[in-house]
């Protein structure tokens, strides 16, 4: 699913509370989809031009998963794991340094789609 909203190998993610999370301009669009799993994940991208901006599930509403090139300066961003790697294509690299996990590591915050 990430591959076919990213129109890429997948997405990359900052896991944020919610708490800690705020829109600082503009009211995003919102695209709602009832996953595989059955949980409901909202897609929320800006509605003057598209980008896709963060997502929330709908079981862990406390968690903001943020689209890290939405940043200003998305450098100092440092990823920690590389996820659904069963679904990866071929000519998707990866860094072989991260932990590679087939869905979520165990024990993850976040519960997913």
């Amino acid at each position: 699913d990430c591959q076919k909203v990213s129109g890429a190998g997948g997405t990359v993610n900052a896991l944020i509370a919610s708490s800690a999370f705020r829109i600082t301009h503009g009211e995003p669009k919102r695209f709602t989809k009832v996953a595989d799993s059955g949980r409901t994940l909202h897609r929320f991208f800006c509605g003057d031009c598209g980008s896709p901006l963060y997502v929330q599930v709908s079981t862990r509403p406390d968690i903001v998963g943020l689209r890290v090139g939405t940043l200003d300066d998305p450098s100092g961003f440092r990823a920690d794991a590389d996820i659904f790697v069963k679904s990866a294509q071929p000519w998707d690299h990866m860094d072989p340094a991260l932990p590679k996990y087939d869905t979520y590591p165990p024990g993850r915050s976040y519960t997913p789609p």
